[in-house]
């Protein structure tokens, strides 16, 4: 006889159900913007959420060149990276990096957000980041949502 009434049910890689997100990144606050992004990537807002599995959904962002940052981290915030000679440590302000790819300071704050293991190189891969507010994913009917609904 079954005495739980409950069973724990993990996902795997054919139950999970993947949506398609868009958010506007226009006037965000970049860490709070990376945050909410990172959770929708991981699946952490679903209900059957499974930490070793991607449950998480696609997110695309737009705008991503009218992100804020907020007190004086245009100037003060680094982003240091390593060409792998000797003496080839290179750092690059927000602002230049901004000018340069303002993609990648979106890419680089959600990637800091996520687990440091093998599967978060598979999440990162869920998201679409486009600086103009166009993007060529009608295809999958992606679904708008604001970041003030998400808890």
């Amino acid at each position: 006889m079954d005495t739980l009434s409950y069973k724990t049910v993990s996902a795997n890689k054919a139950t999970v159900k993947k949506e398609w997100l868009v958010i506007d990144a226009e006037g965000e606050v970049l860490g709070r913007l990376a945050s909410t992004v990172a959770k929708l990537l991981r699946g952490k807002l679903k209900p059957d959420f499974t930490p070793h599995v991607d449950c998480g959904d696609n997110v695309i962002v737009l705008n991503a060149h009218k992100i804020k940052l907020t007190g004086s981290k245009w100037a003060d915030k680094t982003y240091i990276s390593h060409t792998g000679y000797p003496g080839g440590q290179r750092s690059i302000t927000a602002e230049e990096l901004m000018v340069k790819k303002p993609k990648e300071m979106v890419r680089k704050a959600v990637k800091g957000m996520l687990p440091k293991n093998r599967l978060s190189n598979q999440i990162i891969n869920n998201l679409y980041i486009y600086d103009s507010a166009e993007h060529n994913h009608e295809a999958q009917q992606p679904r708008t949502i604001k970041l003030n609904e998400i808890k």
